[in-house]
């Protein structure tokens, strides 16, 4: 009995378990949800039947507009392919199939395919050339955008506070576009680096996509400058003479500036120097003193901007000329100037002086001598002494003063009366510059003068009568010459001739007034002695 029941309950299990497979005739649509699709993408719509042996399928839109994709009808199912999809695609789809079996069942479902167009990030336009305090335009491109009523944008620049924001909701597209805003502001210095950013919005509630915001940002490259130029002296404005100098100039400037280094010179010209944004000078001396001028130059921006600095140098003098003219070597009679110029910083004292013997041959000044009709007592080495609080410098420099020969002097050895046979020495001396030469000479006979000798002493031994007669010494130098003569005589003292004449007319002047007078005054006193008496009228009355 038992097992009878067993078997009556297997029987029970087996039927229902195929009452349980033997499914009615059914159908879907993959995906059965709503279809949010991106334009240009592949959207595949799948009818699928379960129930029906050999199940006939149909595709058609709720309008009746043509399907925009490709049907592919297979067993138990049906695939529509739309690739791409596009704006056309944007609505329900109905998929519809009967079962053909005896009783002809039909059925139908619909699903909705809803597109849009959203496919890249915004494209940022900005001028490359973009010029601080000038007007710029940035552009931001939203390629493709659909539907374009529902897209939102906002452009902002980092820093400002206000957003420049564009809707669309007006827009009337029906197609994929490629929506344009535009955003001008004036772009400064500081701009640069920063960021202009562009966020596009596809605002669309009820349709579930990603990304619903794009963003895009570039940084501002802004042309400007030069501005705010300076520049820095290392180790300072004032350096000492001899030290190194290096000027940097500095500007802001966007491309970097150019750079232009000139100096001021006293005739107010403009000494241009090098381009470069250093100026190194490793020696400076005090002629480099004066303003230097760094111009920047913005070629593309075609702005310059200048900066200045004025350089002193300073130090111990330095002696610049000391000089004599017309020349350093001059004839005695000439006018003669002695310069001495220094420079240092602070300014020098100024001393000109002849070194030797502290002789006062002035007028002095602080800078010069001048000499009106020199004499060759000037001549000499004259020192110019320049010194401030650094220190002191100085300079020698000589003035050489030429003149002819002058005292010339004849002394003959010896100075007693000369004799035959003795030994006769005649030296001649003579000053000038240069030192003179001596020359000495003999009148002949004939009254020429030959040269006998070019010593400045001339000796004669064993003296004979042809040895006597005038002697001349001539003592001669590039400026010119001088003459003395001298006369030898047996038992006599030498005397010159130009002595010797004059005492000769004397002697004899003498001798005729002497004689008859002491010949008068022995005949007087003879007289007196005879009388007794002597009166000087009475004998002249006499001898008349």
């Amino acid at each position: 009995m038992f097992e009878e029941m067993g078997r009556t309950s297997q029987a029970v299990l087996v039927i229902l378990c195929v009452l349980r497979t033997v499914k009615g005739f059914e159908m879907e649509i993959i995906p059965a949800k709503r279809i949010v699709a991106q334009i240009g993408d592949t959207v595949i719509l799948t009818c699928n039947t379960t129930g029906c042996a050999s199940p006939s399928f149909s595709w058609r839109t709720q309008m009746d507009s043509p399907l925009g994709g490709k049907v592919s009808n297979h067993r138990t199912h049906s695939t529509l392919t739309m690739n791409p999809v596009s704006v056309v695609n944007s609505r329900s789809y109905l998929c519809t199939v009967i079962c053909n079996s005896a009783e002809k069942k039909r059925k139908e479902k619909s699903v909705k395919v809803e597109v849009y167009s959203f496919p890249s990030d915004p494209v940022i336009e900005i001028s490359p050339s973009l010029v601080a305090g000038e007007p710029a335009t940035v552009i931001c491109k939203i390629p493709d955008v659909y539907p374009s009523d529902r897209l939102e944008v906002f452009l902002k620049k980092d820093g400002d506070g206000d957003h420049h924001v564009t809707d669309f909701s007006q827009d009337e597209s029906t197609n994929t576009e490629t929506k344009i805003v535009t955003y001008t502001f004036l772009p400064k210095a500081e701009d640069i680096g920063k960021k202009i950013t562009c966020v596009a919005r596809l605002l669309i509630a009820d349709m579930d996509f990603e990304p619903k915001e794009r963003t895009s940002s570039q940084k501002i490259n802004a042309n400007f400058g030069p501005q705010n130029t300076v520049i820095t002296a290392s180790p300072g404005n004032s350096p000492m003479e001899g030290d190194s100098l290096n000027l940097t100039c500095v500007t802001q400037s966007n491309p970097p500036a150019q750079i232009v280094w000139s100096k001021y010179l006293a005739e107010e010209s403009i000494q241009h120097l090098i381009r470069n944004n250093v100026l190194s000078i490793p020696h400076v001396h005090f002629n480099y003193s004066g303003l230097y001028i760094c111009e920047a130059i913005n070629l593309v921006t075609n702005r310059t901007e200048k900066a200045t600095v004025d350089i002193i140098i300073q130090g111990a003098p330095v002696i610049t000329k000391l000089s004599i003219e017309p020349s350093t070597t001059v004839q005695e009679g000439e006018n003669v100037s002695i310069q001495c110029s220094a420079e240092s910083n602070p300014p020098p004292k100024i001393i000109l002086r002849r070194k030797s013997d502290n002789a006062k041959v002035g007028p002095y000044s602080a800078r010069s001598i001048l000499l009106p009709s020199v004499m060759f007592q000037n001549g000499g080495d004259y020192e110019c002494v320049a010194e401030n609080k650094f220190g002191n410098s100085k300079s020698e420099i000589t003035l050489n003063v030429t003149y002819a020969p002058k005292n010339t002097m004849i002394t003959v050895i010896p100075t007693d009366a000369l004799k035959e046979g003795e030994t006769v020495t005649m030296k001649c001396t003579s000053s000038g510059n240069p030192a003179p030469l001596i020359f000495w000479k003999k009148k002949k006979a004939s009254g020429e003068f030959e040269e006998i000798s070019k010593n400045a002493t001339f000796t004669i031994q064993n003296l004979k009568s042809q040895d006597l007669g005038l002697y001349e010494c001539e003592a001669y130098n590039p400026v010119g010459k001088e003459k003395k003569a001298v006369k030898l005589y047996i038992q006599a003292r030498l005397e010159e001739p130009d002595q010797m004449i004059p005492l000769i007319i004397a002697f004899s002047s003498v001798a005729a007034v002497a004689v008859p007078a002491v010949a008068i005054l022995i005949y007087v006193s003879r007289q007196a002695k005879i009388n007794g008496s002597y009166s000087l009228v009475k004998a002249l009355r006499l001898k008349v």
